[in-house]
């Protein structure tokens, strides 16, 4: 090794970290903004005079819009500046959070969280991308999962936070908040420097055949990355929104109980991640380490649906249940990046990642229909079900890229 190049591995790393730190950043905010309205719905709804259905509204309009312009935003991240495609969808978002707080209109609301919807399909197509572009290839499934785990800290982090904010300055104060935080944010990556793309190895005969164009997303190893995303999503979804009122309705659980369930889920669930990453940076085999870790949430759900486990055990299985689902998700990105061809990374990213959206509109009205007609055990049978079905998704997962 030269010296030159001893010189430069540590700025390599230096600006890697730069980079991670800062999309990661923007992924923290980007859940931040997910969550900033639902811990607001009883102050929203006396206001207004509505129901929970018309604020349910806001939701479904920001994941109905995302799910329809999340792929075209890839393609279009794909040919221009990613980072600053990154600040612009953070800037958008607190522009909608300035007008909904100021304006005082229930109607307006719904549409800035339409306009929520149009800045959030920035976020994973600008952050995989930069990530996949930039970061040293030894340490990519590092920062794959410091950008989850951040992401994941944004959403348990947003409830507390947007109280606080409420208690001191009312609701309106608080998205007022939201959009001052998400602009900070931007504002530092804004100043933040793109960093050397890591260098592409020579082209094979089979990679310069690379498609890249709309007809790439219908390859089968994309498509069955994007099916076992939303079945992913579907499960976690029921799983981690609809299981209080179900473990309530079918065994009398505690809310308490349910609750410290949930938790004990989700702070796993984040630990599991960063674990994900460094098993992830020292394994090959992606599909089978995910299928591993999906049973048991598939066995999970089986048994909660089967068996009162009292409160400390389930606990304890849900705990473990979220610990390794979290650290199948690095494995889960990098499977993605293994198929997907060099300056393609927003547009299959985007629609891969398209799933969670979907996921979002269909798995409240399935779950929410099976809870009102009092069949809470089917609910847990179906998020087994849809395990299983993303387990098959990522096996059959081809290796080669359009293969």
């Amino acid at each position: 090794m030269t010296e030159a190049t001893n010189l430069a591995l540590p700025v390599r790393r230096a600006g890697d970290a730069r980079l991670i730190g800062g999309v990661s950043a923007a992924h923290f905010a980007s859940h931040f903004y997910l969550l900033t309205l639902p811990p607001l719905f009883v102050f929203v709804k006396a206001e207004y005079d509505v129901t929970y259905t018309r604020l349910g509204l806001t939701l479904t309009v920001l994941n109905a819009v995302s799910a329809v312009l999340q792929t075209p935003a890839g393609f279009l991240i794909d040919r221009i500046n990613a980072r600053l495609a990154l600040v612009a969808g953070l800037l958008l978002g607190a522009a909608a959070f300035v007008v909904a707080g100021l304006v005082d209109s229930f109607w307006v609301l719904v549409a800035m969280y339409g306009v929520l919807g149009i800045a959030n399909t920035v976020y994973h197509p600008a952050d995989y991308t930069l990530l996949s572009r930039h970061v040293a290839p030894e340490r990519i499934s590092h920062a794959y999962s410091v950008h989850t785990f951040a992401g994941m800290l944004g959403s348990a982090a947003a409830p507390a936070a947007i109280l606080f904010m409420h208690g001191l300055f009312g609701w309106r104060g608080a998205l007022l908040g939201t959009a001052a935080f998400g602009s900070i944010v931007a504002l530092v990556l804004l100043l933040q420097p793109d960093g050397e793309p890591v260098r592409a190895p020579a082209k094979s005969r089979d990679d310069a055949k690379d498609d890249t164009s709309w007809r790439l997303l219908l390859a089968p190893p994309i498509l069955m990355s994007c099916t076992f995303f939303f079945m992913l999503a579907f499960a976690s979804y029921g799983l981690q929104n609809f299981l209080m009122v179900a473990l309530g309705a079918l065994y009398g659980t505690s809310p308490v109980a349910a609750n410290a369930a949930l938790s004990g889920n989700l702070v796993f669930s984040a630990l599991g991640v960063l674990i994900g990453g460094w098993i992830a940076s020292r394994i090959t085999h992606f599909r089978l380490f995910s299928a591993l870790g999906l049973s048991v949430t598939a066995i999970t759900a089986l048994l909660i649906g089967s068996v009162d486990l009292g409160a400390l055990l389930l606990i304890v299985v849900m705990s473990f249940a979220g610990f390794c689902a979290g650290m199948v998700m690095p494995s889960r990105d990098m499977i993605v990046r293994s198929v997907t061809p060099p300056g393609a990374f927003g547009k299959v990213f985007a629609f891969v990642t398209n799933g969670f959206n979907v996921a979002g509109i269909i798995a409240p009205l399935l779950f929410g229909a099976l809870l009102d007609h009092g069949e809470p055990r089917a609910m847990f049978y179906i998020i087994a079900a849809f395990t299983v079905l993303s387990i098959i998704a990522v096996a059959s997962v081809s290796k080669q890229r359009g293969a």
